[in-house]
């Protein structure tokens, strides 16, 4: 039997590998919840006239999903901004379907009003200004891939008009821009 500094190895094995494979294990679990899971959607307009392009990145934090968007390029004024229920943009964003209402209540904002009276995309809207726009907000319980309002695979929609917060969709009018919203680094 091998002998080091007056113990085995057997010995030392039996007690010292323990704690080592125990802070091992601690490691890694801190270092994998540090990932945190984030989504993008590239914006581009839905037909030739439509000049919309721009990114919307999605973050999963503590505090919500932080969803940041800007756009380059859209015509000047307010826009409705939301996320519907599917992720494709084809048939000038159509087929993206109505906005993302899993719980089937009226429109709002849902920053403001909730869950229990705005749908889950229900973002507002995005002001444009010399063709440039920014968007940001936190957004508690919203996710990308779990839970039970998760964005990745629907599409961000940006209309023509400004989401007066009506009934049933906030009469924002025509879909100018569309980007599907995909995983960029899931959990």
């Amino acid at each position: 039997m091998i002998r080091a500094m007056g113990h085995s190895i057997a010995g030392w094995l039996k007690t010292a590998l323990p704690p080592i494979v125990l802070c091992l294990l601690i490691w890694t679990i801190g270092q994998t919840s540090a990932i945190a899971v984030t989504g993008q959607a590239i914006l581009q307009g839905t037909a030739d006239e439509d000049a919309v392009v721009g990114v919307v990145d999605f973050e999963e934090t503590e505090a919500g999903l932080v969803v940041q968007a800007n756009l380059t390029k859209a015509p000047d004024g307010m826009h409705g901004f939301h996320v519907h229920e599917f992720g494709s943009c084809a048939d000038s964003g159509n087929a993206a379907g109505g906005h993302y209402n899993p719980n089937s209540v009226k429109h709002g904002l849902l920053s403001r009003d909730g869950f229990a009276n705005a749908h889950a995309g229900d973002l507002g809207n995005i002001e444009v200004s010399r063709g440039k726009a920014s968007y940001s907000a936190t957004l508690p319980s919203l996710s990308l891939s779990d839970g039970q309002y998760p964005l990745a695979g629907r599409a961000v929609i940006v209309h023509e008009k400004p989401d007066d917060f009506g009934q049933p969709t906030g009469n924002a009018g025509g879909r100018i821009g569309c980007g599907t919203i995909a995983l960029t680094k899931p959990a």
